[in-house]
C-alpha cells in the first residue's frame, strides 16, 4: 500500500531539488557568462537614434552561445541578437570550454533525474530496500563533484580568440581582461553549493520520513500523512 508521506524536511528537500536543477540548466544556457567590453556607438548609429540612453553596449558571451546588437539599425531592444555561435560542438571556443560544458552537462542531467525522482518520494521511500533519499543525495553529490570540474575549467578558456575578441587582448587562461562575469556564471557557483546542500540534507528528509512518529501514524491505518 502506498503512504503519502509529507515532512517539512522531505518538502523543502523536494522544493531544493527542483530549484537547483533549474538554476544550473537556466546558467548552462545562457549567453551572460562573459560581459565583453563596451562597444562604442558608431556615427551612424547615432544619427539613427531618436533617444533615449546613449551608453556604449556591452555584448555577453557564453560556453557556447552569445548576445551582439545589430550594426546599422536602430538601438531598440529588438537590435540584440542572442544564439549559438556554434553549429554543433566542435565549434565551442575552447577545448576548455567543451570540456566544461561536458560536465556541466552530465552535472545537470543528473539534478534533472533527481529532480524528477523527487517528486515521487511523497509516496515511495526506498527501492530494492534502499532509501531513494540516500541514493538522490549520492547522486547530488556527485553531480556537484561535475560541476566543481566543470567551473574550475571555463576560466581556462578565457585565452581562446573568441574571448579576446569580447575582452580584448589582456584576456588569457584565468585573466578576465576587459570583460567582467555575468549573472549566469555567479548562478552556476550558486547552484553548485546549493547541491551540496541537497545532498547532505537528503539524509535529513530520509530521517524526517522513517521517523517513530511517521511509523505510529502508519500503524493507525493512515495513508496521508503530514508532519512538521
Amino acid at each position: 500500500m502506498c503512504h503519502v508521506i509529507v515532512t517539512c524536511r522531505s518538502m523543502l528537500w523536494t522544493l531544493l531539488s527542483i530549484v537547483v536543477a533549474f538554476a544550473e540548466l537556466i546558467a548552462f544556457m545562457s549567453a551572460d557568462w562573459l560581459i565583453g567590453k563596451a562597444k562604442p556607438l558608431s556615427a551612424e548609429d547615432m544619427d539613427n537614434r531618436t533617444g533615449g540612453s546613449q551608453e556604449p553596449y556591452h555584448p555577453t558571451l557564453g560556453i557556447y552561445g552569445r548576445c551582439t546588437r545589430i550594426s546599422h539599425m536602430q538601438l531598440t531592444r529588438r537590435d540584440t541578437l542572442c544564439g549559438p555561435y556554434a553549429e554543433n560542438f566542435n565549434e565551442i571556443a575552447s577545448g576548455f570550454w567543451q570540456a566544461t560544458a561536458i560536465f556541466l552537462a552530465m552535472g545537470i542531467l543528473i539534478l534533472c533525474a533527481v529532480a524528477f525522482v523527487s517528486v515521487f518520494t511523497m509516496c515511495v521511500q526506498s527501492i530494492m530496500k534502499k532509501s531513494i533519499f540516500n541514493v538522490c543525495g549520492l547522486l547530488q553529490g556527485i553531480a556537484g563533484l561535475f560541476l566543481i570540474l566543470g567551473l574550475i575549467l571555463y576560466p581556462a578558456g578565457w585565452g581562446c580568440q573568441k574571448a579576446i575578441s569580447y575582452c580584448g587582448h589582456y584576456a588569457s587562461a584565468y585573466k578576465l581582461g576587459d570583460c567582467s562575469l555575468g549573472w549566469a556564471f555567479y548562478t552556476a557557483i550558486g547552484g553548485t553549493i546549493l547541491t551540496f546542500i541537497c545532498a547532505v540534507f537528503s539524509a535529513q528528509a530520509e530521517i524526517a520520513t522513517s521517523s517513530d512518529k511517521v511509523q505510529e501514524e502508519i500503524e493507525e491505518g493512515k495513508n496521508l500523512i503530514c508532519l512538521l
